[in-house]
């Protein structure tokens, strides 16, 4: 397999896969702090009854709040693995996970925001004690989601350049994104997501 970068296995355009871990590690504070018992940032740019079920120390919900953390601290890991050459059965993997974040990422970040403008335009109502909260989706978290999937989106095309770019690399990045859009969509449909 050839391989291009630079010596040292850093290779050009790894200020994506730090972008992605930077992002990633932001990400990862409210939920640890909401899980901790704080509350901070939340009653004004989340759901309120997911701020109910966080302040009440629902168990559950707790648990989903630091597995959730810990997803995100994980793709801070997968973002930082971008950032050199590896093995062929790690790079396989990071490929995976990378072209898979992507499109997850983009897609529910884009959902945030066609339903914000929705609402904003007069197309779709909300309770009027939600609009705020629809705002602080369509501005902040539908934009975060979709700046965390083009970083993880650049990062993974930059790695795979990294490769010569052979079929089976590309295709299994490839897989990884369309079960991630797949995997949104039956909780989009089934209103698990």
């Amino acid at each position: 397999m050839a391989i291009k970068g630079s010596a040292g296995g850093v290779r050009p355009g790894a200020r994506w896969g730090y972008a992605v871990a930077v992002w990633g590690v932001l990400f990862a504070v409210p939920s640890f702090l909401w899980a901790a018992g704080s509350t901070f940032g939340a009653r004004s740019t989340v759901a309120p009854e997911l701020v109910r079920l966080a302040q009440d120390r629902v168990p559950w919900f707790l648990a989903v709040l630091w597995i959730t953390g810990l997803l995100k601290l994980l793709g801070a890991a997968i973002g930082l693995g971008l950032t050199r050459i590896r093995s062929r059965r790690v790079g396989r993997f990071l490929e995976f996970c990378g072209g898979g974040a992507a499109v997850l990422l983009v897609w529910h970040g884009g959902l945030f925001v066609v339903h914000g403008i929705l609402v904003e335009t007069g197309a779709a109502t909300v309770a009027p004690d939600l609009a705020g909260l629809t705002r602080w989706y369509l501005y902040l978290w539908g934009p975060w989601f979709i700046a965390g999937g083009l970083a993880f989106a650049a990062a993974t095309a930059r790695y795979l350049r990294a490769y010569d770019a052979r079929r089976p690399t590309r295709l299994l990045a490839t897989v990884g994104a369309l079960g991630a859009l797949l995997l949104s969509l039956a909780s989009t449909a089934t209103g698990l997501g």
